[in-house]
C-alpha cells in the first residue's frame, strides 16, 4: 500500500515537474528568447573557474596539472551542465518569480545569475555539497575496485599480452567488423586497418564491447576489453598505487573541509590516471581513439598515457556539428566545441578542420582523411528493386517534452519540417520515377522518444509504392552505393559520402530557413522547397559510371 502509494507520487510530480518545463520552453518561445538555454551553455563553456593554479594539487591531476582549470570545467560540463541544467533553467523559467535549485559550483552560481535566473543560495549550496561528497565516495569505489582487479592479476600471475595494440573508446556491436556479402565492412576498426595514419605494426585490436563472437581484420584479432587500462600484474606495482590511494583520499577529504572541491569531485578520474602513471609501459596502447559523440571532456588518465608514449586520437564520424547560419549571421559556436583539449583530430575534410580550428584554436594538430567509416551490421540486406533510387536520410524529431531540454535555440529537427522533408521528397521522387530509399538515422527501439506525429507520418509514407524504407543498422554507404542521387537532411554527413562516391547529392530544406551558403554545408548545394527539387532533379545529368555501378 505505501509502496503503491509513493510510486503514485513520483508519477504525479514527474507530470508536475514536466508540465512545469514545458511551459518554460513556450515562454522563452513566445518571448522570442530561445537563445537564453544556449547562452548559459556557452557562457559555462568559456568562462574559466575562478580557481587559482596553486591550489590545484599535483599528486591527484598528475601529468593534467597545465591544464587542471580546464579538466575540472570539462568534467563538470559533462556532469553537471547538460540536459540535467536544461531541464532545471526551464523549471525555473516555467513560474515566474521562482528561483534555480540545482547542485552548481560556486563559480557557476554567478554565470547563471549573469543571465537574468534567480539562485536559491541555501539549497544550491547544499545540493552542491551533497553532489560533490557522493562524487567522493565513488572515487573511493573506484580506487576499491581497481585495487581489488589488481590483487586477482596479481594472485592469478595473469599472461595476456597483447603486444602492440590500438585501443577503441565508446564503441557498440555495430562499431565492430561485419563483413558484408561483398567482404566489406565499413565500421571504424575496419576503417582504421586501412587508413595510412594508423599505428604501424599492430598486433591486437581491443575494444570495450561485450563480444562473443570472433572477429579479425586482415588477420589481426579483434578483442573485447573492458577497461582501456590493464589491471597492475607486478606487485610491487599495486603496493605503489595503494600508497597513492591513501595519500589521494587524504588530499581530497582535507581540500573538501577547506572548500576545495576539485579533488574529491575527480579522485575518481585521478584514481584511473594513478593506475596508468603506475602500470608496465607495454601493458598500454600504442593509440587510444575517441569519437564525438563525448567531445568535451578528455579523461584525465589520457595525459599519463600520452607522456609514456601513447597517441591519443579524436576522430569525428559525422559532420553535423555546426550551429545553423541565420540570416544576421553565424552564432557563436554550440555548446562545449570550446572546452576540447584533444592532441589530435581526425577530420573529414578542411571545412570541418576549420570548424575545429575555430573551437581550440589555430595550432591544433589535425588531420584531414576523408570520410571515416563507423557503423555496420550484416544482419540485413537491401531490398531488391527495379528502376532508379534515390537514397534519402532523415533526422527523427523527438517528442516536444525531450526536445526542449536539448538547449537548441533554432527549432529545425521538428516534426513541422522533418515531416514535409519527406513528404515533398516522395512526391517529387514518385513524379520523377524513381523509388524512395528511405533510411532513417537509427531503429526506433523506444518509441516514447519519437514525436508521435512523425510516427503517424512515417507508417503511412512506408505504405507508399515508390518507397522502400530501409533497415537502418545498413551501412549508409551501402545505401548510397545502390542509389543514383543522394538527398539528406541538412547537415548530416551522408550527403559527403555520396558526393565521394561521385553521386549527385544535395541537402534538402522544405522550411526555406537555411541559407544557402552556409558553410556547415561543407560545400553540398542547398535545396530549399519542392519547386527548387524539382529544378534540382531536373539538372541531375548521371554519369555512365553511375548506370553501370547501379545495374542500368
Amino acid at each position: 500500500m505505501s509502496f503503491h502509494f509513493f510510486s503514485k507520487y513520483l508519477k504525479r510530480y514527474g507530470l508536475h515537474r514536466l508540465r512545469r518545463i514545458m511551459r518554460g520552453y513556450r515562454f522563452l518561445k513566445e518571448s522570442k528568447s530561445l537563445n537564453l538555454i544556449a547562452n548559459v551553455n556557452r557562457a559555462l563553456t568559456t568562462h574559466k573557474l575562478n580557481i587559482k593554479e596553486r591550489h590545484f594539487s599535483r599528486y591527484i591531476f598528475g601529468e593534467g596539472i597545465g591544464k587542471a582549470e580546464l579538466i575540472c570545467r570539462q568534467y563538470l560540463l559533462t556532469r553537471v551542465a547538460d540536459r540535467n541544467l536544461n531541464r532545471a533553467l526551464l523549471h525555473t523559467l516555467g513560474k515566474p518569480g521562482s528561483t534555480v535549485v540545482y547542485y552548481l559550483p560556486p563559480e557557476w552560481r554567478k554565470i547563471i545569475r549573469d543571465q537574468r535566473f534567480k539562485v536559491a543560495p541555501f539549497r544550491t549550496a547544499l545540493l552542491w555539497e551533497t553532489f560533490v561528497g557522493m562524487m567522493m565516495a565513488y572515487g573511493v569505489l573506484k580506487i576499491a575496485r581497481i585495487i581489488l582487479n589488481g590483487i586477482k592479476a596479481v594472485s592469478k600471475q595473469s599472461t595476456q599480452r597483447f603486444g602492440r595494440y590500438i585501443y577503441f573508446d565508446g564503441l557498440a556491436v555495430g562499431n565492430l567488423p561485419q563483413p558484408y556479402r561483398d567482404g566489406r565492412s565499413h565500421d571504424i576498426i575496419s576503417w582504421y586497418m586501412q587508413w595510412d595514419g594508423r599505428v604501424s605494426n599492430i598486433d591486437t585490436l581491443c575494444h570495450g564491447v561485450i563480444d562473443k563472437e570472433r572477429r579479425a581484420v586482415n588477420g589481426t584479432p579483434v578483442i573485447p576489453v573492458l577497461n582501456p587500462i590493464l589491471p597492475f600484474t607486478h606487485l610491487s606495482s599495486l603496493v605503489r598505487y595503494i600508497a597513492w590511494c591513501m595519500g589521494a583520499i587524504l588530499v581530497a577529504t582535507w581540500g573538501l573541509l577547506r572548500g576545495r572541491w576539485w579533488h574529491a569531485l575527480l579522485l575518481n578520474q585521478a584514481a584511473y590516471a594513478a593506475q596508468v602513471r603506475m602500470v608496465n609501459p607495454e601493458q598500454l596502447a600504442k593509440d587510444y581513439l575517441f569519437h564525438n559523440s563525448s567531445w568535451i571532456y578528455r579523461p584525465l588518465w589520457t595525459y599519463e598515457a600520452e607522456r609514456r608514449g601513447a597517441r591519443i586520437t579524436f576522430y569525428f564520424y559525422s559532420t553535423n556539428c555546426e550551429a545553423f547560419k541565420r540570416k544576421e549571421g553565424y552564432t557563436p559556436l554550440p555548446y562545449g566545441w570550446q572546452a576540447m583539449s584533444w592532441p589530435y583530430y581526425l577530420v573529414w575534410d578542411e571545412y570541418q578542420a576549420d570548424f575545429v580550428r575555430r573551437a581550440v584554436g589555430k595550432t591544433v594538430n589535425i588531420s584531414v582523411v576523408r570520410q571515416i567509416w563507423f557503423y555496420t551490421t550484416n544482419a540485413a540486406a537491401i531490398p531488391e528493386f527495379r528502376g532508379r533510387g534515390v537514397a534519402v536520410f532523415d533526422i527523427t524529431p523527438t517528442r516536444s517534452s525531450r526536445y526542449c531540454t536539448l538547449g537548441a535555440d533554432f527549432e529545425f529537427y521538428i516534426p513541422e519540417i522533418c515531416i514535409p522533408f519527406l513528404q515533398d521528397i516522395q512526391q517529387v521522387t514518385e513524379n520523377a520515377g524513381y523509388m524512395m530509399l528511405w533510411k532513417r538515422k537509427r531503429k526506433l527501439k523506444n518509441k516514447l522518444f519519437a514525436h508521435p506525429l512523425y510516427l503517424s507520418f512515417a507508417e503511412h509514407l512506408s505504405e507508399r509504392e515508390n518507397v522502400i524504407e530501409i533497415d537502418p543498422d545498413i551501412s549508409a554507404y551501402q545505401v548510397i552505393e545502390t542509389s543514383m542521387i543522394v538527398i539528406s537532411m541538412p547537415f548530416t554527413s551522408t550527403a559527403l559520402i555520396a558526393r565521394e562516391l561521385g553521386k549527385p547529392s544535395c541537402y534538402y530544406d522544405p522550411s526555406g530557413l537555411i541559407q544557402k551558403d552556409d558553410r556547415a554545408a561543407h560545400g553540398i548545394p542547398i535545396i530549399r522547397g519542392p519547386e527548387e527539387l524539382v529544378c534540382w532533379f531536373s539538372t541531375i545529368r548521371l554519369e555512365p559510371q553511375i548506370l553501370k555501378n547501379t545495374g542500368l
